[in-house]
């Protein structure tokens, strides 16, 4: 699903398609979903079983024309959405050959013998063995082994990825493709959940549901077309008790001019190319709700590890205290590190075999303590020895009484100054005595820092998250160019923090990558899961990023405030428009009955009929003018809300006012050169 294939608009191969789905989209099933254009239809075909019925003083050949005009209204309403949803199913049809061809070497539990069947037939818990050149038959989490996998065919980009058992680059993905090695995949989700169906049914439209912002639009377009519904049916009394009659075919004119019709007729398609353009740009929304609070976020909150920083920290130094040596130090750290599968845990182990420490292998009775988010230790107790690595304040509380000797005081020098370097420190302690400090060097993405600036002046404070030492984080964040941090966070941290911040009013926006940030993307109003990240995270968030890059946040944000602009502006044309309408129609049909109206026929159309057909026909064409604007969106330009409301008010308002005046104008000159009224 690159985005060098995206398609443009208008290519034969899909408005052809999307003519064949605007006349299927007039099944009334559908087509009450847009109450607007559904009234729009019910009144084209009242006129035309009423076509040939009565003597109004109408000719055939003038109703005939309102009849066609009103009919390509509602057509061009359902075109503009069929076109919108063109180019996500033919991404959701490739995506879907993908998912057709996989099949999956079932392990059955004896050795490493397996079965092949179809990737339909997995179902959560199944654990499945991929080698070279297989593809990923489901989602899943790496239990064993590493390998090189080729994510093209979801991201786009042919640049290989690591997937590992451990850490947060377990997650895998179906339908990419394994180049190198082999790996075991635990299978996280049964048939028809996983994240390529998801792909399929969003890209389609199939599950877009309508934002709150859009339900709010639809219910005011429905109340004014109820009020110019029974507006319009009050004119026959009035025109009765001034001595006159209007024509049904007229009535059923101003009807439609009256109602907004134009931006009924786009409001699905902007909803669903806002989902499209933000699909193309290799970022799944799993709700059109998010991307437009995407638009309007206050605080970008950021996991340091894999989302600023590279993710991968290496060991680089051993710091020795309290007179241990260097080889003590290297093999206390190895002993702790080698049932430790995080990249972290293996450098550590490649670091002290590069000092000259040769065990290779835990001794059987061995006891491995695993790390966790609340101890942040991990460790080994061999017999009635125990080693210990983690945070430095973790291993100084676990070990009661070490904090006030000589030792800790020279640690707490060594690990402050690692962390001013911008590094990790960790600490190791052997049967309650402390050894000393790794180096763990953090990398900042490239041009992380530009990006960061760029979000600063759409006005959004970005707060990094990270379970480091305050020094650490301090060093990392000045490094980066965030504007706060939170160190030393755990889970619960960065919940209450997402907390406070939309206590005070304030929208969230989270990205991470790790089963521990899964909360905080669950409670964020708009949470970024990296797709390099865990299965839970992807599986919290409310989108995920396939290229796996957190400053991406900056279009994702410039998208949403897109999509709300384009909303807001076609709103606005829209109304201008119809106020420009009314000075066309309401002065023709009236003008008989109460001269005095004549003054108000400002376009100085040529005749009533003329000016009634006019309007019709401008109506009915503005819809297909706008298309490209609904689908590509309003070019979102970083400033203040005060100058960019006038700019829209300016463009939009004072445009929707003028076209109306200059469009009907013309159309009335040709409509009485050609004598079609």
């Amino acid at each position: 699903m690159a985005r060098s294939t995206a398609k443009s608009l208008f290519t034969a191969d899909l408005i052809v398609p999307a003519i064949g789905d605007a006349f299927r989209k007039l099944d009334p099933r559908q087509l009450v979903r847009n109450p607007v254009m559904f009234v729009t239809a019910c009144v084209a075909l009242l006129l035309t079983v009423l076509l040939g019925i009565g003597a109004d003083g109408l000719t055939m050949g003038f109703k005939l024309q309102l009849v066609v005009w009103l009919w390509l209204t509602v057509l061009f309403g359902t075109f503009a959405e069929a076109l919108a949803e063109g180019r996500g199913k033919a991404q959701a049809a490739s995506l879907r050959d993908t998912k057709a061809d996989l099949r999956a070497k079932l392990l059955t539990g004896v050795g490493d013998t397996w079965e092949l069947v179809p990737g339909s037939r997995l179902s959560i818990g199944d654990v499945v063995l991929v080698e070279t050149g297989d593809l990923i038959p489901s989602d899943g989490e790496v239990i064993a082994g590493v390998a090189s996998v080729n994510e093209a065919a979801i991201t786009g980009e042919s640049a290989p990825v690591i997937r590992e058992a451990g850490g947060d680059r377990s997650a895998v993905t179906a339908g990419t493709r394994v180049i190198s090695d082999s790996i075991r995949v635990r299978v996280t989700v049964n048939p028809g959940q996983g994240f390529l169906d998801r792909m399929i049914a969003l890209v389609e439209g199939a599950e877009r549901q309508k934002t709150p912002n859009e339900i709010a639009l639809t219910i005011l377009l429905v109340g004014l077309t109820i009020i110019f519904l029974i507006a319009v049916g009050t004119i026959p009394g009035f025109a009765s008790y001034a001595g006159g009659s209007i024509p049904v075919a007229i009535l059923a004119a101003l009807l439609i001019t009256l109602i907004p019709t134009t931006i009924a007729a786009l409001l699905s398609a902007i909803g669903i190319a806002g989902m499209d353009r933000l699909v193309r740009f290799n970022v799944l929304a799993k709700s059109g709700r998010a991307v437009e609070a995407a638009g309007d976020i206050d605080v970008l909150l950021l996991d340091k590890t894999g989302t600023i920083t590279i993710g991968d920290r290496q060991a680089s130094e051993f710091r020795t205290v309290g007179g241990a040596s260097e080889a003590e130090m290297a093999e206390a750290a190895l002993l702790a590190s080698l049932a430790d599968e995080t990249p972290e845990g293996r450098s550590i182990v490649v670091l002290a075999r590069e000092r000259g420490i040769a065990t290779s292998t835990l001794p059987t009775d061995a006891e491995v303590i695993p790390f966790t988010a609340q101890t942040r230790i991990s460790g080994v107790r061999i017999g009635d020895t125990l080693v210990q690595k983690g945070a430095v304040d973790s291993i100084l509380r676990a070990n009661p009484g070490l904090g006030e000797t000589a030792a800790a005081t020279e640690l707490r020098r060594i690990t402050d100054a690692i962390a001013r370097a911008g590094g990790t420190p960790l600490a190791v302690a052997k049967e309650g005595r402390l050894l000393g400090a790794i180096f763990l060097k953090d990398v900042v993405k490239a041009g992380i820092r530009e990006r960061f600036g760029a979000l600063r002046v759409m006005g959004i404070r970005t707060v990094m998250i990270t379970g480091d030492n305050p020094l650490t984080a301090a060093a990392i964040a000045a490094e980066a160019g965030v504007d706060d941090f939170l160190a030393q966070a755990t889970p619960e941290d960065k919940l209450a923090l997402i907390r406070q911040e939309q206590q005070a009013g304030k929208l969230v926006a989270m990205c991470g990558d790790g089963t521990n940030d899964a909360p905080a993307l669950a409670q964020a109003d708009v949470g970024v899961a990296m797709n390099t990240g865990t299965q839970a995270a992807r599986e919290a968030g409310n989108m995920v990023d396939l290229d796996s890059d957190p400053t991406k946040l900056i279009e994702v944000v410039g998208l949403g405030k897109q999509l709300l602009m384009t909303r807001g502006a076609l709103t606005t044309f829209s109304v201008a428009n119809d106020v420009a309408k009314y000075f066309a129609i309401i002065p023709a049909m009236f003008v008989a009955l109460y001269p005095g109206l004549g003054v108000l026929n400002v376009m100085a159309l040529g005749s009533p009929q003329s000016a009634i057909l006019s309007a019709i026909i401008f109506n009915a064409l503005i819809i297909p003018c706008l298309v490209p604007l609904a689908l590509k969106g309003v070019t979102y330009r970083p400033m203040a809300a005060g100058p960019l409301l006038a700019r829209n008010l300016a463009v939009y308002g004072l445009g929707g006012l003028l076209a109306p005046f200059a469009g009907i104008k013309l159309i009335d000159l040709a409509v009485g050169g050609l004598g079609l009224a």
